[in-house]
């Protein structure tokens, strides 16, 4: 894998990338970074692919600005337009997992013309809300759910920052994590870090995470949560839009982003927000990480998916 400093939509933009062939964007979530599609880089690149994963705007290498309204959706979306451009494209394949499926999602609403296909692991597509998220869940009786407790600037980076290697083992593979936080607790508040890290996550890999968000801080990522409400104003020209791509969702079954009302609700939805849905995949054992818990499964996923609609982004500029 070769790793470089792209100029993109006014961010330094640190990337990894493998192969040539077709691009195929893959966007992290949170709090992850580019290393996050380690297993997937190499596998997607030897199939003939031009794979490239960037760390997202506020993690990582790349740029953190610090207002809290640099990081909306659109803002978003327009990195990884000014990405496929900058990278001498004008078509592309985007993959995302947790917020960047989101980001993956409203790229391919936004740019049809760009975007040939979408993928989208952990998170589904949702229909765009007849409230503010935000107040929604309040209506809903959901005061303390863990999007609230991050929209205060400084609250939740003080709690993650305090040690920095117990918060990624913690919200990485630990246990005891609840999205519906208890009255005046952390996120962190009742969880368990494991003593030994699964298969899938080295020390060494995590050790180079910790080390990142040292440096970083987590204050670029939870500035995408702040921008939860404000997306849904921004994005009022699309409502009841859907994405006509090809697409596919992948998650794994003890997820908690699938589990539950809303999360089985949105899965039952799906198919009218992405009509031309490929393949919903959901993997029996697995949970949120599953491109790195579950890597081989995701791949064949995805190289089946990729390679039946290589054609629709295979054009140069």
């Amino acid at each position: 894998m070769a790793a470089r400093m792209i100029s993109a939509n006014g961010l330094d933009m640190f990337v990894v990338e493998e192969g040539e062939g077709p691009l195929v964007l893959l966007c992290h979530g949170w709090p992850d970074l580019s290393n996050g599609w380690r297993y997937q880089l190499p596998a997607l690149a030897g199939a003939g692919f031009h794979v490239v994963a960037p760390d997202m705007r506020g993690f990582g290498r790349t740029s953190a600005p610090m207002e809290v309204g640099a990081y909306t959706v659109l803002d978003l979306v327009g990195d990884m337009v000014a990405l496929v451009q900058a990278l001498g494209r004008r078509e592309a394949c985007i993959v995302g997992h947790d917020w960047g499926a989101v980001v993956a999602w409203h790229a391919a609403l936004f740019r049809p013309d760009m975007f040939k296909c979408v993928a989208g692991l952990s998170v589904p597509p949702f229909a765009r809300a007849p409230a503010a998220p935000l107040q929604v869940l309040r209506k809903g009786g959901a005061e303390t759910f863990y999007w609230h407790y991050f929209q205060e600037p400084g609250v939740a980076e003080q709690e993650f920052e305090r040690d920095v290697d117990r918060t990624l083992r913690t919200i990485l593979c630990g246990r005891g994590i609840s999205l519906l936080l208890e009255p005046g607790a952390g996120f962190l508040h009742g969880t368990t870090c494991p003593d030994e890290l699964p298969a899938w996550l080295s020390e060494a890999e995590l050790a180079e995470r910790v080390d990142i968000y040292r440096r970083t801080g987590f204050r670029g990522g939870l500035h995408w949560y702040r921008n939860i409400d404000q997306n849904w104003r921004l994005t009022a020209p699309w409502q009841d839009a859907v994405i006509h791509q090809p697409s596919l969702f992948i998650a794994g079954a003890n997820d908690g982003t699938v589990r539950g009302a809303i999360g089985e609700e949105q899965l039952r939805k799906m198919d009218g927000i992405v009509p031309n849905l490929k393949q919903k995949l959901i993997i029996e054992d697995a949970g949120h990480w599953i491109s790195q818990e579950r890597a081989s499964e995701v791949n064949a996923a995805l190289l089946s998916f990729l390679t039946q609609n290589r054609a629709l982004f295979a054009r140069l500029r």
